[in-house]
């Protein structure tokens, strides 16, 4: 049973965190914490070293940084300000690890998904607030954005299949061919174990990104390997299996009859389950109609507009050269 055991996230923090659970130790792959106590933000950086580290973590070998802000979803534009400048360091980083610092560059953002599904929004929702700035660089040079730097940003929303009848890779490919990017930043909704986690965490990964992965519709990547550059995904977990939901809430039911005398022995039995046999349990009790469900918060609309502003403006300041980023 626990060969089947797969928990729907695209997080590579979780992917890492279920192991620690089942005490095995991963060979090839390194976990490093750091919390700012003054933000509340704790960034964790995940590296997948090896191919057997890849291979048992089912994520291609790279860097996944993934920050976990709880207060990410309250409505405060000065938090949001200082989540977007973390952000924009930590994709510095990655963009030296990358070589691609020091100069001039031009940067394709895609944003993923699909504009009429709300969960599914905040790719689109990015692109919509980014500072474009290619077309105006390319006609009157940097100097007339006004800011001593500014990189050559393009933005595309490519749609889903059921919008275009075309792979997500097909027309990105098709628009790295003709305006040869240095890089492609795609940005993506993404799928959580931890309900904790939705619209708390970002992720990311110099790994690109797999359009659909989460949710189980598997598309091809976003990758260094299929268009040619470097690939950096960023996503935000906007959905959570239905499965999981009711994984917890048994977890938290076993908890409540260790307590009671009268069902005392049922939780006893149900705790000898470890969590790849409750998680498989559930899926095979709940309704097959269920079983493909996934769950967003209620006020999804708001809390994806809010984080997409958060990110592109991180994006701003990264490339667009804001002159009040220290």
């Amino acid at each position: 049973m626990i060969e089947k055991y797969s928990v729907r996230t695209d997080l590579a923090l979780e992917e890492k965190e279920r192991f620690e659970s089942d005490n095995v130790e991963i060979s090839g792959v390194v976990l490093e914490e750091d919390y700012d106590e003054t933000l509340e933000i704790r960034i964790t950086r995940v590296k997948i070293e090896t191919e057997n580290g890849a291979k048992a973590m089912g994520k291609p070998a790279g860097v996944y940084l993934t920050l976990e802000a709880p207060n990410l979803a309250v409505p405060d534009e000065d938090y949001h300000r200082e989540i977007s400048e973390k952000l924009a360091d930590h994709m510095e980083e990655l963009l030296h690890e990358n070589h691609l610092t020091g100069r001039d560059i031009s940067v394709l953002v895609v944003g993923l998904g699909n504009r009429q599904v709300t969960p599914d929004a905040l790719g689109p929702y990015v692109a919509d607030n980014l500072c474009v700035t290619r077309h105006i660089v390319r006609e009157y040079g940097k100097y007339a954005m006004g800011m001593e730097r500014a990189q050559l940003v393009s933005a595309i929303v490519p749609g889903v299949m059921g919008q275009t009848g075309m792979e997500t890779l097909e027309i990105v490919k098709g628009v790295v061919t003709e305006t040869k990017p240095d890089l492609v930043i795609a940005v993506d909704a993404l799928a959580a174990r931890n309900s904790r986690r939705l619209n708390r965490t970002i992720q990311i990964a110099d790994t690109g990104i797999h359009p659909g992965s989460g949710v189980g519709n598997h598309r091809n990547g976003l990758t260094r390997e299929t268009l040619g550059i470097p690939v950096i995904g960023i996503g935000v977990p906007t959905v959570v299996d239905a499965a999981t939901i009711v994984s917890d809430t048994m977890e938290n039911l076993i908890q409540a009859m260790e307590t009671s005398e009268t069902l005392k022995g049922v939780g006893e039995v149900l705790k000898m389950y470890n969590n790849a046999e409750k998680y498989e349990l559930v899926k095979e009790l709940i309704s097959p109609h269920l079983n493909g469900m996934f769950v967003t918060p209620k006020d999804e609309d708001e809390m994806v507009k809010q984080i997409s502003y958060t990110i592109s403006e991180s994006l701003n300041l990264l490339f667009a050269g804001r002159e009040d980023r220290e």
